[in-house]
């Protein structure tokens, strides 16, 4: 998603926005600030921080507008629109760069939010939730030690410990569960007893999960589209996730899933012993 609000929207003025429901902006208090604060801004660089994305804005000057800060949650979507299209009953934010392009925020559940950080402010005192975010699974300084040294002694089930975002930034459900068994980890062996070995196995099936997906356009089950409303792929190469019953593809033995700290948690019982 980053990656296509980058080739998308980065470079356009935000002419006008339509704020459909008040519940979809965090901050300011009054959406109608979110607004005025949006309108005639210059988009620049997107960024990602765990599940959060931000966007530096600009004024027509060149001077900071602050930034527009954005969390999909569940069920948010963006679209791409390049010609006037008829807003669904899911709409929660437009955003129209011309006479024709929109930019068009869509949530099922209206979970996701959005934010306007000024000029000057740290973005974690505006989006609170920056602030506990651990490293970036895809960066240098997230690696096997760093799992052994918040890991030490933890009695918590390693597939919970991974949902924690403090742990990791941006590991949700669907990949714990496919990085669990590429490591070949089962997933409620206590995190504190993890051998380096395994930890060495995990990191590596973390990263390569995470690309994997990335480059096939995210996960689809039932909600999530990029900018052009087109599915993301990975799901149909998935291990484990969403398919209870079926042959292990490594082991032919029946995929597993059980409740683990509220979530559904899929393993196969001979590949994850």
């Amino acid at each position: 998603m980053r990656r296509g609000l980058e080739c998308q929207v980065s470079g356009a003025v935000l002419q006008r926005v339509e704020v459909l429901r008040s519940r979809a902006i965090a901050a300011p208090p009054d959406p109608e600030l979110f607004r005025l604060a949006l309108e005639g801004s210059r988009v620049g660089h997107w960024q990602r921080r765990g599940k959060y994305l931000l966007a530096q804005l600009h004024h027509p000057d060149g001077s900071s507008a602050g930034k527009w800060g954005v969390h999909l949650r569940m069920t948010g979507q963006f679209l791409w629109l390049e010609q006037p299209t008829p807003a669904c009953s899911h709409t929660r934010v437009r955003l129209y760069t011309g006479a024709g392009p929109e930019l068009r925020f869509v949530d099922t559940r209206s979970f996701g939010q959005m934010w306007w950080i000024p000029p000057g402010v740290a973005d974690a005192e505006v989006m609170t939730g920056l602030a506990r975010l651990g490293p970036e699974p895809l960066e240098a300084d997230f690696g096997a030690e760093h799992l052994a040294r918040r890991l030490r002694g933890s009695l918590r089930p390693i597939k919970t410990a991974l949902l924690d975002q403090a742990l990791v930034a941006g590991v949700g459900n669907i990949y714990a569960d496919e990085s669990l068994f590429a490591a070949s980890i089962a997933p409620f062996t206590p995190a504190g007893r993890l051998k380096p070995a395994q930890l060495s196995a995990l990191h590596e099936a973390l990263v390569t999960v995470l690309r994997t997906s990335i480059g096939a356009g995210g996960t689809t089950f039932s909600d999530f589209r990029d900018l052009s409303g087109t599915n993301g792929n990975y799901g149909g190469q998935a291990w484990v996730y969403r398919r209870t019953g079926q042959p292990c593809r490594r082991c032919g033995t029946a995929i597993r899933r059980e409740r683990l700290g509220g979530r559904s948690t899929h393993w196969c019982p001979t590949c994850q012993p």
